[in-house]
């Protein structure tokens, strides 16, 4: 069953009911038939975002980004959904599908299609365009990754603030 069969609204609220009540991930996903790796994905998005778990302002990812994505996860050991919850990507297999792609053919395979590249050479009247477009990208990347670094913080400010408590926050299995 697909991510998208429920609202945003719902996913929160499924979560809440993992988080509050007395069920297993298991448990809920055979009630709701929602695919169980799903649930557990939609559950860490919510650690890592909260209401915002749900809401995803980029769809398009430059390439800089996914590198970024796929060496956190071999510096860091994190598993895919880790990653993909962490950096706020909708579906984690987007993520699976770029390391697929970088290891066939490095940060070039990351970027657009070969025949966007190639309509975009051919056609020399979009050129202010183009730069134009770079720098959004630039934009978009640097504010992906500012608010990344600012939820990192918060996260780590967070269990550094919990831990003389002697509490771990809750955390859901992989």
């Amino acid at each position: 069953i697909s991510m998208n069969k429920w609202s945003k609204e719902e996913k929160l609220s499924i979560v809440w009911r993992y988080q509050n009540e007395n069920i297993s991930i298991r448990g809920l996903s055979e009630e709701l038939d929602i695919d169980n790796s799903s649930l557990r994905y939609w559950v860490k998005l919510f650690e890592y975002h909260g209401n915002q778990a749900f809401h995803f302002p980029y769809t398009n990812y430059p390439p800089a980004f996914k590198l970024k994505v796929i060496n956190y996860i071999q510096e860091t050991g994190a598993s895919i959904r880790e990653a993909s919850a962490l950096f706020h990507i909708p579906d984690f297999s987007m993520v699976r599908r770029w390391i697929v792609k970088w290891k066939q053919g490095g940060l070039a395979a990351l970027g657009p299609a070969q025949e966007d590249q190639l309509l975009m050479a051919k056609d020399k009247s979009n050129k202010p365009s183009r730069s134009f477009k770079s720098i959004e990208e630039e934009i978009e990347y640097l504010r992906m990754e500012n608010a990344y670094l600012k939820k990192l913080n918060a996260l780590v400010e967070e269990e550094t603030k919990n831990q003389p408590k002697g509490k771990k926050p809750k955390r859901s299995s992989n």
